[in-house]
């Protein structure tokens, strides 16, 4: 990685860090290919130099060493090869998927997603995904792992947690039935004017999923009720938690956690911190505390340790919570201060793990 003026960019330099403006609004996201109408806008915006990959970071000789060397990059290595895969089995099942296709699709669940929901570190793994594309393959996967780590969390049995990433797989195929501009639009960003039209894919991937064959019921209920609410207000049946699906409301978790944490250009990015926050205020009323209590209380967990930037540009490490009602924890910035953001409302996160 190296940095470079803006003057000096060429098309087809890749992104080596994601660029946030003042606002924390994501201006370009890491790896994106520079092209003339993006150096255009970064001088437009007075940027004066980014980061850029070079070409040794570049080589599949880089690549592969760094997979080796780093649980992170070996994760996202496997991650990235699955994806191509991914988006072939859904695009087939959503079409009329055989038995050979579910089998497949059941198989990528057994031998690789499964795997990938119970490797160590995961959740940091799952957030250094979210500069890749924000399109529903990618999202799937990541609904797909993150619902296989809930079902682990809250004790589910092996064949269950299987059938619980396997809903997450095929929770938005119905999208396949919206036009361009709907499906790219992510479940916490749709205009109030579109929603009608959005939630048609709950009602579509129902259909799709039935008429394929040997597809469990929780994984159908899932993708048909992802977005119901406990207390009702959801869509498209306004169903009470009473009548939802467990499945449903594990992915509909995931799916939240997702698209609260992914990196989306012209949006404010949101770190795991704020998303916690969100959840911890919606399982109040549209989410399931028998999910969320436990998926706070083990996802702060695994943040321990964790280094991160905080608003006053300092940066510290992650050493505690005050107790398990606490939203925000300890943080170390060196050997005599320790910092409770409980105590600081002024203060807060703004990077997790930052480079």
């Amino acid at each position: 990685m190296r940095s470079i003026s803006v003057t000096d960019l060429k098309p087809g330099m890749i992104l080596a860090r994601t660029i946030v403006n003042d606002d924390l609004i994501v201006v370009l996201s890491e790896n994106t290919e520079l092209t003339p109408s993006h150096i255009k806008h970064l001088q437009t915006i007075d940027v004066p130099f980014i980061y850029i990959k070079d070409e040794y970071e570049l080589s599949s000789n880089f690549l592969s060493v760094s997979a080796l060397f780093n649980p992170a990059d070996a994760f996202i290595s496997e991650y990235k090869e699955v994806v191509g895969t991914a988006k072939g089995l859904i695009e087939t099942l959503s079409k009329g998927g055989d038995e050979q296709s579910v089998y497949e699709t059941k198989c990528l669940v057994h031998d690789t997603l499964y795997p990938l929901a119970h490797n160590s570190g995961v959740i940091d793994h799952i957030f250094e995904l979210n500069h890749l594309a924000s399109d529903v393959y990618n999202h799937s996967l990541r609904v797909s792992i993150l619902s296989g780590v809930i079902g682990k969390w809250i004790s589910l049995d092996p064949a269950e947690i299987q059938d619980l990433i396997l809903a997450g797989f095929l929770h938005d195929i119905g999208k396949s039935k919206l036009p361009p501009n709907l499906c790219a639009m992510r479940s916490v960003a749709v205009p109030e004017e579109f929603i009608d039209d959005y939630m048609i894919h709950t009602m579509e991937a129902s259909k799709i999923l039935r008429a394929c064959p040997n597809i469990p019921a929780g994984v159908i209920e899932a993708a048909a009720q992802h977005h119901e609410c406990m207390d009702g207000s959801g869509y498209p049946l306004g169903l009470k938690g009473e009548h939802m699906h467990k499945f449903a409301r594990i992915v509909a978790l995931a799916d939240l956690y997702d698209n609260l944490t992914t990196e989306v250009e012209g949006e404010r990015r949101m770190t795991p911190f704020a998303a916690i926050e969100k959840i911890a205020v919606l399982m109040c009323s549209k989410l399931d505390p028998n999910v969320c209590i436990p998926f706070i209380t083990s996802i702060k967990l695994s943040f321990l340790g964790s280094r991160v930037l905080l608003s006053n540009g300092m940066i510290g490490t992650i050493v505690r919570y005050a107790n398990g009602l606490d939203a925000q924890p300890l943080i170390r910035i060196n050997e005599a201060t320790i910092i409770d953001l409980n105590e600081y409302m002024n203060l807060s996160i703004i990077e997790y793990n930052p480079k």
